[in-house]
């Protein structure tokens, strides 16, 4: 796999390809990293939820029953406050889920939650929420057979 590298083409118009040939060449190397960025990522992703799953089971197992994980992790916290804690953890993974199950459809409040983190100066988990929001539900035409129907229908 070659590195895909920055340096602009020759300005001559002898270049090979003529003189659209290097900006061409670097948005496809800028492409090729781009797509490589998103099918190693993916993997990563994949593997960690493989990952968390087992963990989950894990968890599962040796604490025996689901109301006793809570406990079974902080044991010399409050129990209120660990099921306080616990509550709010399953809201969010709640909330997290119904996302991840259909997020074109909630494009438009991923980009109004990004925003309001901006505006609020947490930068990186606005640029977590965009990220997530381009990388799912990207800008662009939507396709009837998206579950999107156009034109008020």
């Amino acid at each position: 796999m070659s590195i895909p590298t920055t340096t602009p083409p020759p300005a001559d118009d002898a270049f090979e390809g003529g003189p659209d040939a290097g900006g061409r060449a670097l948005e496809d190397a800028a492409f090729e990293t781009m797509r490589a960025d998103a099918v190693l990522g993916g993997r990563a992703m994949s593997s960690g939820e493989f990952l968390a799953g087992l963990i989950a089971n894990g968890e599962l197992e040796t604490a025996g029953r689901p109301e006793k994980l809570a406990r079974d992790l902080w044991p010399d916290v409050d129990p209120v406050v660990v099921q306080e804690i616990w509550d709010r953890a399953l809201a969010v993974g709640l909330h997290a889920g119904r996302r991840s199950s259909s997020p074109r459809m909630f494009r438009d409040e991923m980009a109004r939650v990004s925003a309001k983190l901006s505006e609020a100066g947490f930068h990186a988990m606005a640029g977590l929420v965009g990220r997530s929001r381009r990388l799912v539900a990207p800008e662009g035409v939507s396709h009837p057979a998206d579950g999107e129907a156009g034109h008020g229908h």
